[in-house]
């Protein structure tokens, strides 16, 4: 079974939807930064809703020992930067992201990266959930931006057009 480090985006959005024991159905282990704990409890404090982290036992806390310098001049958040580095230093491991820049720079580090929507079809195609098309419409209403075609594209991978 894989094992992944996730990123705020995945586990806020999954959450949203009633998603989130995706996560730990998917994965052996998951991981997650200080810094995207950090970003969560801002949310929670401005009145979002989010997920409380200490609450899910099969989500661990994982700092990186560095991030890269060169990724500090870049536009990407200290969560993103915190789950990529601690993704490069693990690269056994699948990030997950949803961020496009956090993506490139994953991909271009040579890392496995899922988003959101992955987690979705992975989950229909384990039998896990049997339908992804109200979970993407929800997560549309939830804040996440999912461009037509990406919709069209998703629904038709998992069989659902």
């Amino acid at each position: 079974m894989a094992e992944a480090v996730s990123n705020t985006s995945p586990l806020l959005y999954l959450y949203r939807v009633q998603a989130l024991h995706l996560l730990q159905a998917l994965f052996e282990e998951v991981w997650t930064p200080s810094a995207v704990v950090r970003e969560l409890s801002v949310g929670s404090e401005k009145g979002h809703d989010v997920p409380e982290v200490s609450t899910y036992g099969w989500l661990r806390v994982v700092d990186p020992r560095s991030i890269p310098s060169k990724w500090l001049a870049s536009d990407l958040g200290p969560g993103e930067l915190a789950a990529l580095a601690l993704a490069l230093e693990n690269p056994g491991k699948i990030v997950l992201l949803d961020d496009a820049l956090a993506r490139r720079v994953a991909e271009a580090a040579g890392l496995t990266v899922w988003g959101t929507l992955r987690v979705l079809l992975e989950g229909k195609s384990g039998g896990l959930i049997g339908t992804i098309a109200p979970l993407v419409e929800r997560l549309s209403g939830a804040g996440m931006r999912i461009s037509p075609s990406i919709r069209q594209r998703v629904l038709a991978l998992a069989g659902e057009t």
